[in-house]
């Protein structure tokens, strides 16, 4: 079976206006354990929204999304937090740093609400991406890249078996964008985590094996959409 199967999943805003508009309507899209795979797509294609509907952020219209064959969808929200909690990390494009926190405690509050704290897994992540030096630092301490840093060994804190990326290299220039990657693909690697990334850039997305166009898949007319 595979990790995460979606069916006939669709979502719909209000417009300004007053009007639904369709968002999503994936009629299938299905990942393998440890698989990596990227997804192209326009700002306004409903990107955003379909991660956010995978991890249970965001409730579907209807449909299912399985994650090892248990329909996220079909779940109260207490239960979505929880399952998204101990299986699901997240690295958000704008990293989403709590910036009271230092760089070591925004990863133990990563593990919190999982799996529980582990202090040395927590150190061995931050040393994993380059930053057991900066562990006392706050994020405006730091530069983007090196908050970047950051932001992926939080999504890996709760040990998850599927990681999302949302536009995770869209801050970075060129160089640090390439590094960025590199590291979130590796570190899925090595914790057997597989990934799914959104992305509108050529240089990341020619990175990866498996790229489809998002647009190739939702069959939503996203015209007005800003997701």
């Amino acid at each position: 079976m595979p990790l995460l199967e979606i069916i006939q999943l669709k979502k719909k805003y209000l417009t300004p206006s007053g009007h639904e508009q369709l968002v999503l309507d994936v009629p299938s899209f299905s990942m393998q354990a440890g698989q990596q795979v990227a997804l192209s797509g326009e700002s306004g294609s409903g990107k955003t929204t379909f991660l956010h509907v995978v991890a249970g952020i965001l409730p579907a219209d209807t449909g299912s999304v399985l994650l090892n064959e248990r329909d996220v969808q079909g779940m109260p929200e207490p239960m979505r937090d929880q399952l998204r909690a101990n299986h699901i990390g997240y690295i958000f494009q704008t990293f989403n740093l709590l910036q009271g926190y230092t760089c070591l405690e925004n990863v133990l509050l990563g593990m919190s609400f999982g799996p529980g704290v582990d202090r040395p897994y927590a150190l061995q992540l931050l040393k994993r991406v380059g930053m057991e030096h900066c562990r006392d630092y706050y994020p405006r301490q730091l530069s983007t890249g090196q908050q970047q840093r950051i932001a992926v060994a939080r999504a890996l804190a709760n040990r998850p078996s599927l990681v999302l990326a949302d536009e995770p290299t869209g801050n970075l220039d060129t160089k640090h964008a390439a590094e960025a990657l590199a590291l979130i693909r590796a570190t899925c690697r090595e914790n057997e985590a597989a990934l799914l990334l959104v992305s509108h850039d050529q240089m990341i997305l020619k990175a990866f094996g498996a790229c489809h166009d998002f647009s190739n898949f939702n069959k939503a007319n996203t015209g007005e959409a800003k997701a």
